[in-house]
């Protein structure tokens, strides 16, 4: 729910999926948060009001959030697991077709829904996919790693994943970032498979272990990806977006030139 300039990241997320035809959302919380729910929901009163007020802005803005009750449900990790026991927790939904991860504090500035973008490549090459950035060796460790032996366009096709590998035993720089999608047998191998990096279940091990019946593709998506979960990512991620504000933008552009010293007119 941290927000960026006017919507919480969570938004984003959710107009990227609906950008990229996505129609049904699972959404995976904690125990004690109704915020989600709170938000997304329709809110009958407060529509009401402002329609009878005659807000048509302020009326598309809350309805523009506004998830249909029959489209989105939540689910709870009750103990801090790692993200493969968290994506896990959402099996019961997902059935048998692929389907797609994403995770909101990877906020990715583009154009073109960056899943939406990922879907198109799948829908021709298939197995499990990643979204994929160069981060260089000294930033790898942090990451899932590709090993990756061959290179299609912005397709790039791997012979394994790592998590978190040392940098001088990396097989790659090419990091994992917060974009999945995946065969619903990734979610067998989420049953049986046991703690790995950080003593967490790992999304990662499950897609390697994967691979035994599914392609592993990464894919370089067209666009930016800001790490909101850091500081300086969260502070460039609210830049870029300020940039793109018509409302905004001229106010930034003034403040970063008087700071820079140079002269702006008023």
């Amino acid at each position: 729910m941290l927000p960026l300039i006017d919507k919480p990241l969570i938004q984003y997320a959710v107009e990227e999926t609906r950008a990229a035809g996505i129609e049904n959302i699972v959404f995976v919380s904690s125990p004690g948060k109704p915020m989600l729910n709170d938000y997304f929901r329709t809110n009958v009163w407060l529509e009401n009001e402002l329609s009878s007020k005659n807000k048509t802005d302020e009326l598309r803005v809350i309805r523009d959030v506004s998830l249909s009750p029959k489209s989105f449900w939540i689910t709870y990790q009750t103990e801090a697991l790692g993200l493969g026991h968290a994506i896990w927790t959402a099996k019961e939904f997902v059935k048998d077709k692929p389907f797609a991860v994403l995770l909101p504090d990877d906020f990715i500035h583009s154009d073109r829904s960056a899943i939406g973008q990922m879907i198109e490549a799948h829908a021709t090459i298939g197995g499990n996919m990643v979204a994929t950035v160069d981060v260089g060796r000294e930033a790898i460790s942090a990451y899932g790693c590709l090993d990756v032996e061959a290179r299609a366009g912005r397709c790039l096709s791997a012979s394994g994943v790592v998590e978190k590998p040392a940098k001088e035993k990396a097989p790659s720089t090419h990091a994992v970032i917060g974009r999945y999608i995946l065969q619903p047998s990734v979610l067998d191998r989420l049953s049986t498979i046991r703690p790995g990096a950080g003593g967490e279940i790992q999304l990662t091990d499950a897609i390697a272990a994967d691979m035994v019946s599914n392609d592993l593709w990464g894919y370089e998506f067209e666009g930016t990806r800001y790490d909101c979960g850091s500081q300086a990512g969260y502070l460039e991620a609210t830049v870029a977006v300020a940039i793109d504000h018509k409302e905004l933008a001229p106010s930034l552009y003034r403040n970063l030139a008087l700071k820079a010293g140079f002269g702006v007119a008023a």
